[in-house]
């Protein structure tokens, strides 16, 4: 298998261990539970989605340890999602985990409503008082990272994206894919488009076909379907938040990996401690925290781009570099 976690991919994984700490805060879920606590999760798409599944393999791995019982909805229509928060914030859970960016809303009455029960939700916007907390994908570090190998990767100068939706949590990861891309290569152009969908597999294809067949030489697989396209096309493409690389060697070259276990930790820790607060939870998807890391291929990738990136990402790491968080919507440069 060409794909393999590198030393730089090990120094990233810092796990929540010796990172947790809560603060009681009066009004919210101040009572201490006994594991295993009830986890719900609720997801719009299924839990195979890039996003999601980082989500589902944290709770996974805190079942496997028995700090909690968890159990799940995938597919959830946006129209139905108060429903399905009220049944098992009703039904005893004592986490609710999920994804509210088209339903804030909604979720957060729902969470008033429930002034006993932990929501932890996937948000663009801040916590709320008593018990609604949030989390985003803040890879832009190992985004950026991957863009410095796509930068020093294309022949052609021309890089294609192609992305979810125009939202924050995406557009900052495009962003710094940009910024890494051009540190090292001033030259690089990019194409970029939207599929307004989550999970559309072959839209995402028909998109990035439609940039190769215009001169991208390497593409940053934001949505599935766009490294299919690079396989078939002989070009190179960038993965992000999990690592597909086994599935489409010699094509995916690098990934930007997002962890989800350092904030699902903190969340369970703090429930179990009777400590949970309306908190925003986005830092612990930073390298920091150990939210986020890099894999690439070393058959591919040479040795004096990926010194470079190794030493950017302890740059990242050390606190000497910051990665820009730019949420604004990207716009091709070609």
């Amino acid at each position: 298998m060409t794909s393999k976690l590198t030393g730089l991919t090990r120094r990233a994984a810092l796990m929540a261990a010796g990172l947790l700490a809560a603060v009681a805060v009066a009004g919210g879920p101040a009572d201490a539970a006994e594991k295993p606590i009830k986890v719900a999760a609720i997801y719009t798409v299924p839990v195979e989605q890039q996003w999601v599944s980082r989500i589902h393999q944290a709770l996974k791995e805190a079942e496997a340890r028995g700090d909690v019982t968890y159990t799940f909805s995938e597919n959830v229509a946006n129209t139905d999602y108060e429903r399905v928060m009220r049944q098992y914030a009703s039904e005893g859970a004592n986490l609710v985990v999920g994804e509210v960016f088209g339903v804030e809303r909604a979720a957060r009455k729902v969470a008033a409503d429930f002034p006993n029960t932990a929501f932890l939700m996937g948000s663009s916007f801040g916590p709320s008082e008593p018990n609604f907390s949030v989390f985003d994908n803040f890879i832009q570090e190992p985004s950026y990272l991957t863009g410095m190998i796509a930068g020093a990767s294309t022949k052609s100068n021309v890089i294609g994206m192609v992305g979810g939706y125009p939202i924050p949590e995406v557009n900052r990861l495009m962003n710094a894919f940009m910024d890494g891309a051009l540190s090292v290569n001033p030259d690089a152009k990019f194409m970029v488009t939207f599929i307004n969908s989550w999970y559309d597999p072959p839209k995402a294809k028909e998109a990035a076909f439609a940039m190769i067949d215009k001169g991208a030489d390497v593409m940053y697989a934001e949505r599935f379907g766009v490294s299919d396209a690079a396989k078939e096309r002989g070009v190179y493409a960038i993965g992000n938040v999990i690592d597909t690389a086994p599935e489409y060697p010699g094509t995916v070259i690098a990934s930007a990996l997002w962890h989800m276990e350092p904030t699902i930790d903190r969340a369970v820790k703090a429930v179990l401690d009777g400590e949970f607060e309306p908190e925003d939870y986005g830092k612990y998807s930073f390298v920091q925290y150990g939210g986020g890391s890099l894999v690439f291929d070393e058959k591919i990738v040479s040795p004096e781009i990926a010194a470079k990136v190794d030493a950017q990402f302890n740059e990242i790491k050390s606190g000497m570099f910051r990665v820009n968080i730019n949420d604004s919507e990207p716009k091709p440069t070609m």
